[in-house]
């Protein structure tokens, strides 16, 4: 459903995912967005992100520790928050699904739909 992100309970979903794009870099410090990764592993959700939309989940916190990639250009802000990029067309590390860009939309999509079982 359409809604804004002020308005999604994360209780209310098996996952968020965080699409990427250029309009994706206005999220890249947005607090809300922040709040929605970070709850969502609280929550034992799935949180999913892919091109430069990874960047999100790196500045919320959620990557430091975490395997994960990133279109290319953007791998040292993983680097700088922690993560450890590897540079994958996909990575999975427990419930976060990261994906390099839309050459790897088909194996992104494949791996949420494993994680989420259906």
């Amino acid at each position: 459903p359409d809604m804004l992100f002020t308005d999604i309970n994360i209780k209310d979903f098996d996952g968020i995912v965080f699409v990427g794009g250029k309009g994706a870099s206005a999220y890249f410090d947005d607090p809300v967005a922040h709040k929605l990764a970070q709850d969502s592993l609280k929550e034992n959700r799935i949180l999913g992100a892919i091109c430069i939309a990874p960047v999100i989940l790196a500045r919320a916190g959620v990557l430091k520790g975490k395997k994960a990639t990133v279109w290319s250009s953007e791998a040292g802000q993983l680097r700088d928050k922690g993560a450890d990029y590897t540079g994958q067309n996909v990575e999975r590390d427990g419930k976060i699904i990261t994906a390099a860009g839309p050459f790897a939309a088909n194996e992104f999509g494949e791996e949420l739909a494993r994680a989420l079982e259906v």
